[in-house]
Protein backbone atom coordinates (compact mmCIF):
# COMPACT_ATOMS: atom_id res chain seq x y z
CA UNK A 1 0.00 0.00 0.00
CA UNK A 2 1.64 3.45 -1.02
CA UNK A 3 2.44 6.19 1.15
CA UNK A 4 -0.63 7.79 -0.05
CA UNK A 5 -3.46 5.82 0.45
CA UNK A 6 -2.84 5.78 4.06
CA UNK A 7 -4.20 9.02 4.62
CA UNK A 8 -7.36 9.76 5.23
CA UNK A 9 -7.58 12.77 2.73
CA UNK A 10 -5.51 13.97 -0.12
CA UNK A 11 -3.22 17.20 1.29
CA UNK A 12 -4.80 20.45 0.40
CA UNK A 13 -8.31 18.97 -0.43
CA UNK A 14 -11.36 20.03 0.62
CA UNK A 15 -11.65 17.09 3.30
CA UNK A 16 -8.42 17.71 4.11
CA UNK A 17 -9.37 21.61 5.06
CA UNK A 18 -12.72 20.96 6.21
CA UNK A 19 -10.43 18.68 8.96
CA UNK A 20 -8.30 21.63 9.89
CA UNK A 21 -11.20 23.39 10.80
CA UNK A 22 -12.42 20.86 13.63
CA UNK A 23 -8.53 19.73 15.00
CA UNK A 24 -8.26 23.44 14.99
CA UNK A 25 -12.12 23.99 17.15
CA UNK A 26 -11.16 21.12 19.06
CA UNK A 27 -7.82 22.50 19.96
CA UNK A 28 -8.70 26.10 20.46
CA UNK A 29 -11.86 25.73 22.27
CA UNK A 30 -10.98 23.25 24.85
CA UNK A 31 -8.05 24.81 25.71
CA UNK A 32 -9.20 28.29 26.22
CA UNK A 33 -12.36 26.84 28.28
CA UNK A 34 -9.65 25.19 30.52
CA UNK A 35 -7.95 28.21 31.53
CA UNK A 36 -11.09 30.02 32.07
CA UNK A 37 -10.27 30.70 35.44
CA UNK A 38 -7.00 32.45 34.61
CA UNK A 39 -8.24 33.93 31.85
CA UNK A 40 -10.99 35.57 34.41
CA UNK A 41 -8.62 36.78 36.67
CA UNK A 42 -6.44 38.17 34.47
CA UNK A 43 -9.19 40.36 33.12
CA UNK A 44 -10.62 41.62 36.35
CA UNK A 45 -6.87 42.68 37.31
CA UNK A 46 -6.40 44.63 33.89
CA UNK A 47 -10.32 46.48 34.41
CA UNK A 48 -10.08 46.55 38.43
CA UNK A 49 -6.02 46.89 39.55
CA UNK A 50 -7.11 48.34 42.53
CA UNK A 51 -9.06 45.50 43.85
CA UNK A 52 -7.41 42.76 42.11
CA UNK A 53 -3.86 43.60 42.86
CA UNK A 54 -2.56 40.15 42.12
CA UNK A 55 -2.89 37.01 40.48
CA UNK A 56 -3.10 35.28 43.86
CA UNK A 57 -5.20 37.86 45.55
CA UNK A 58 -7.25 38.04 42.01
CA UNK A 59 -7.88 34.36 42.83
CA UNK A 60 -8.60 34.54 46.04
CA UNK A 61 -11.49 37.22 46.31
CA UNK A 62 -13.03 35.85 43.19
CA UNK A 63 -13.56 32.43 44.58
CA UNK A 64 -14.58 34.21 47.68
CA UNK A 65 -16.94 36.14 46.13
CA UNK A 66 -18.77 33.36 44.66
CA UNK A 67 -16.83 29.99 44.87
CA UNK A 68 -15.60 27.80 42.26
CA UNK A 69 -18.66 29.03 40.21
CA UNK A 70 -17.12 32.64 40.15
CA UNK A 71 -14.10 31.19 38.26
CA UNK A 72 -15.63 29.68 35.71
CA UNK A 73 -17.94 32.41 34.91
CA UNK A 74 -17.91 33.19 30.83
CA UNK A 75 -16.96 29.82 29.99
CA UNK A 76 -19.82 29.22 27.43
CA UNK A 77 -19.04 31.83 25.43
CA UNK A 78 -15.53 31.11 25.78
CA UNK A 79 -15.72 27.91 24.48
CA UNK A 80 -17.70 28.58 21.27
CA UNK A 81 -16.44 31.52 20.40
CA UNK A 82 -12.94 29.95 20.69
CA UNK A 83 -14.18 26.82 18.89
CA UNK A 84 -15.47 29.11 15.91
CA UNK A 85 -12.24 30.95 15.90
CA UNK A 86 -10.19 28.28 16.03
CA UNK A 87 -11.92 26.50 13.35
CA UNK A 88 -11.82 29.68 11.11
CA UNK A 89 -7.90 30.52 12.03
CA UNK A 90 -6.16 27.05 11.88
CA UNK A 91 -7.94 26.12 8.73
CA UNK A 92 -7.86 29.57 6.98
CA UNK A 93 -3.71 29.83 8.05
CA UNK A 94 -3.35 26.03 5.58
CA UNK A 95 -5.38 27.29 2.88
CA UNK A 96 -3.36 30.80 3.11
CA UNK A 97 -0.16 28.98 3.20
CA UNK A 98 -0.65 26.61 0.82
CA UNK A 99 -2.20 29.40 -1.89
CA UNK A 100 0.55 32.34 -1.29
CA UNK A 101 3.07 28.76 -1.91
CA UNK A 102 1.52 28.56 -5.31
CA UNK A 103 1.69 32.43 -6.34
CA UNK A 104 5.69 31.89 -6.60
CA UNK A 105 8.14 29.21 -7.50
CA UNK A 106 9.69 26.51 -5.27
CA UNK A 107 12.66 28.15 -4.61
CA UNK A 108 11.09 31.50 -3.67
CA UNK A 109 8.55 29.89 -1.78
CA UNK A 110 11.36 28.10 0.62
CA UNK A 111 13.34 31.02 0.66
CA UNK A 112 10.32 33.70 1.54
CA UNK A 113 8.66 31.20 4.07
CA UNK A 114 8.66 33.20 6.63
CA UNK A 115 6.74 35.69 5.25
CA UNK A 116 4.41 33.93 4.07
CA UNK A 117 3.55 32.14 7.50
CA UNK A 118 3.28 35.90 8.85
CA UNK A 119 1.03 36.64 5.58
CA UNK A 120 -1.15 33.33 6.09
CA UNK A 121 -1.24 33.91 9.57
CA UNK A 122 -2.84 37.37 9.48
CA UNK A 123 -4.99 36.62 6.54
CA UNK A 124 -6.80 33.86 8.48
CA UNK A 125 -7.14 36.10 11.89
CA UNK A 126 -8.34 38.74 10.45
CA UNK A 127 -11.40 36.64 9.26
CA UNK A 128 -11.04 34.32 12.50
CA UNK A 129 -12.03 37.19 14.76
CA UNK A 130 -15.06 38.71 13.05
CA UNK A 131 -16.72 34.89 14.74
CA UNK A 132 -14.65 35.54 17.93
CA UNK A 133 -15.79 38.89 18.61
CA UNK A 134 -19.20 38.91 19.93
CA UNK A 135 -18.36 36.10 22.21
CA UNK A 136 -15.52 37.66 23.68
CA UNK A 137 -17.36 41.09 23.94
CA UNK A 138 -20.03 38.69 26.02
CA UNK A 139 -17.45 36.94 27.96
CA UNK A 140 -15.56 39.84 29.53
CA UNK A 141 -19.03 41.84 30.34
CA UNK A 142 -20.13 39.05 32.44
CA UNK A 143 -16.45 38.08 34.30
CA UNK A 144 -15.89 41.65 34.79
CA UNK A 145 -19.39 43.17 35.49
CA UNK A 146 -20.13 42.54 39.28
CA UNK A 147 -23.30 41.55 39.94
CA UNK A 148 -23.95 40.68 36.16
CA UNK A 149 -25.84 37.57 34.77
CA UNK A 150 -23.63 34.17 34.27
CA UNK A 151 -25.48 32.60 31.89
CA UNK A 152 -23.99 33.62 27.68
CA UNK A 153 -28.36 33.22 26.88
CA UNK A 154 -28.93 35.94 28.73
CA UNK A 155 -26.18 38.23 28.70
CA UNK A 156 -26.46 38.17 24.91
CA UNK A 157 -30.27 39.27 24.63
CA UNK A 158 -29.49 41.94 27.35
CA UNK A 159 -26.83 43.48 25.72
CA UNK A 160 -28.31 42.95 22.07
CA UNK A 161 -31.80 45.03 23.56
CA UNK A 162 -29.99 47.46 25.67
CA UNK A 163 -26.82 48.61 23.71
CA UNK A 164 -27.94 47.43 20.07
CA UNK A 165 -25.41 44.98 17.60
CA UNK A 166 -22.70 47.05 17.44
CA UNK A 167 -21.94 46.59 21.06
CA UNK A 168 -20.47 42.52 19.50
CA UNK A 169 -18.32 44.48 17.42
CA UNK A 170 -17.03 47.43 19.17
CA UNK A 171 -13.98 45.89 20.24
CA UNK A 172 -13.10 44.17 17.02
CA UNK A 173 -10.35 46.69 15.67
CA UNK A 174 -8.77 46.11 19.04
CA UNK A 175 -9.55 42.62 18.90
CA UNK A 176 -7.77 42.84 15.48
CA UNK A 177 -4.53 44.56 17.31
CA UNK A 178 -4.35 42.17 19.94
CA UNK A 179 -4.94 38.72 17.81
CA UNK A 180 -3.50 39.50 14.53
CA UNK A 181 0.11 39.97 15.65
CA UNK A 182 0.01 37.11 18.24
CA UNK A 183 -1.17 35.01 15.42
CA UNK A 184 1.24 35.96 13.19
CA UNK A 185 3.52 35.10 15.89
CA UNK A 186 1.92 31.86 16.77
CA UNK A 187 2.28 30.45 13.60
CA UNK A 188 5.49 31.74 12.16
CA UNK A 189 7.67 31.15 15.57
CA UNK A 190 6.41 27.56 15.61
CA UNK A 191 7.07 26.56 12.30
CA UNK A 192 10.63 28.24 12.87
CA UNK A 193 10.74 26.71 16.40
CA UNK A 194 9.63 23.75 15.13
CA UNK A 195 12.47 23.96 12.19
CA UNK A 196 15.02 24.70 14.27
CA UNK A 197 14.56 21.58 16.58
CA UNK A 198 14.37 19.00 13.88
CA UNK A 199 17.82 20.74 12.75
CA UNK A 200 19.77 21.12 15.84
CA UNK A 201 18.34 19.77 18.82
CA UNK A 202 16.74 15.99 18.05
CA UNK A 203 19.63 13.46 17.29
CA UNK A 204 17.42 11.99 13.99
CA UNK A 205 15.25 12.83 10.97
CA UNK A 206 11.77 14.00 11.69
CA UNK A 207 10.66 10.67 10.31
CA UNK A 208 12.39 8.41 12.49
CA UNK A 209 10.82 10.36 15.31
CA UNK A 210 8.01 8.07 16.67
CA UNK A 211 4.67 9.71 16.93
CA UNK A 212 5.14 10.88 21.04
CA UNK A 213 8.44 11.80 20.10
CA UNK A 214 6.73 14.40 17.29
CA UNK A 215 3.73 15.65 19.27
CA UNK A 216 6.14 16.36 22.76
CA UNK A 217 8.48 18.61 19.93
CA UNK A 218 5.09 20.06 18.54
CA UNK A 219 3.84 21.01 22.22
CA UNK A 220 7.72 22.34 22.89
CA UNK A 221 7.79 24.33 20.18
CA UNK A 222 3.97 25.55 20.66
CA UNK A 223 4.72 27.28 24.60
CA UNK A 224 7.98 29.04 23.32
CA UNK A 225 5.65 31.12 20.46
CA UNK A 226 3.02 31.18 22.78
CA UNK A 227 5.67 33.50 25.30
CA UNK A 228 6.46 35.25 22.85
CA UNK A 229 3.06 35.72 21.61
CA UNK A 230 1.67 36.88 25.00
CA UNK A 231 4.39 39.68 24.71
CA UNK A 232 3.62 41.29 21.72
CA UNK A 233 -0.35 41.03 22.28
CA UNK A 234 -0.86 41.97 25.39
CA UNK A 235 -0.72 45.92 25.29
CA UNK A 236 -4.05 45.78 23.16
CA UNK A 237 -5.96 42.67 25.25
CA UNK A 238 -5.46 45.14 27.65
CA UNK A 239 -7.62 47.78 25.87
CA UNK A 240 -10.05 45.29 24.90
CA UNK A 241 -11.05 43.72 28.19
CA UNK A 242 -11.39 47.93 29.54
CA UNK A 243 -13.59 48.53 26.24
CA UNK A 244 -15.71 45.28 26.66
CA UNK A 245 -16.38 46.45 30.23
CA UNK A 246 -16.81 50.22 29.43
CA UNK A 247 -18.80 50.72 25.65
CA UNK A 248 -18.29 54.06 26.46
CA UNK A 249 -14.79 54.12 26.84
CA UNK A 250 -12.16 55.27 23.87
CA UNK A 251 -8.99 53.78 22.94
CA UNK A 252 -7.02 57.28 24.00
CA UNK A 253 -8.79 57.40 26.79
CA UNK A 254 -7.98 53.62 28.34
CA UNK A 255 -4.47 54.78 27.16
CA UNK A 256 -4.26 58.12 28.96
CA UNK A 257 -5.68 56.15 32.43
CA UNK A 258 -3.52 53.21 32.84
CA UNK A 259 -0.42 54.70 31.26
CA UNK A 260 2.53 52.96 29.63
CA UNK A 261 2.71 50.79 33.09
CA UNK A 262 -0.22 50.06 33.56
CA UNK A 263 -1.02 48.92 30.10
CA UNK A 264 0.93 45.85 30.40
CA UNK A 265 -0.61 44.89 33.89
CA UNK A 266 -1.64 41.12 34.22
CA UNK A 267 1.75 40.02 31.94
CA UNK A 268 2.54 37.58 33.81
CA UNK A 269 -0.47 35.61 33.77
CA UNK A 270 -0.99 35.99 30.60
CA UNK A 271 2.11 34.42 29.78
CA UNK A 272 1.51 31.60 31.74
CA UNK A 273 -1.73 31.03 30.35
CA UNK A 274 -0.66 31.74 26.81
CA UNK A 275 2.42 29.57 26.85
CA UNK A 276 0.01 26.82 28.06
CA UNK A 277 -2.34 27.74 25.73
CA UNK A 278 -0.40 27.69 22.78
CA UNK A 279 1.96 24.56 23.56
CA UNK A 280 -1.62 22.76 24.30
CA UNK A 281 -3.33 24.17 20.96
CA UNK A 282 -0.52 22.58 18.74
CA UNK A 283 -0.47 19.58 20.82
CA UNK A 284 -4.02 19.03 20.50
CA UNK A 285 -4.44 20.21 16.87
CA UNK A 286 -1.29 17.78 15.65
CA UNK A 287 -3.23 15.01 17.31
CA UNK A 288 -6.08 15.90 15.57
CA UNK A 289 -4.14 15.09 12.78
CA UNK A 290 -2.47 11.99 13.95
CA UNK A 291 -5.73 10.70 14.88
CA UNK A 292 -7.77 11.37 11.76
CA UNK A 293 -5.14 10.03 9.51
CA UNK A 294 -3.92 13.25 8.26
CA UNK A 295 -0.89 14.09 6.01
CA UNK A 296 1.73 16.28 8.52
CA UNK A 297 4.39 17.30 6.20
CA UNK A 298 7.72 18.14 8.24
CA UNK A 299 8.81 21.27 8.38
CA UNK A 300 10.18 23.19 5.47
CA UNK A 301 13.42 21.94 3.99
CA UNK A 302 15.40 23.42 1.19
CA UNK A 303 14.33 22.13 -2.37
CA UNK A 304 17.46 20.09 -3.72
CA UNK A 305 17.53 22.43 -7.20
CA UNK A 306 18.23 25.58 -4.01
CA UNK A 307 20.57 23.16 -2.47
CA UNK A 308 22.61 22.57 -5.85
CA UNK A 309 22.85 26.04 -6.64
CA UNK A 310 24.55 27.04 -3.37
CA UNK A 311 26.75 23.92 -3.40
CA UNK A 312 28.01 25.19 -7.24
CA UNK A 313 26.74 22.07 -9.03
Amino acid sequence: MSKKEEFSCEMFSNKFFMLCAAGGAVACGTTHTFVTPLDLVKCRLQVDPGKYKSIFKGFGISYREGGPANLVKGWAPTFIGYSLQGAAKFSGYEYFKYKFATFVDEETAYLYRTYMYLAAAASAELVADCFLSPFEATKVRMQTTPGYTSQMMKAMPHMLSTEGFGIFFKGLVPLWGRQVPYTMMKFSSFEKVLEYLYTNVVPKPREECTKTEQLVLTFTAGYIAGVLCAIVSHPSDTIVSKLNKDPSASIGGILSEVGMFGIWRGLVARIVMIGTLTGLQWFVYDGFKVYTGMPRPPPAGMPESLRKKLQGK
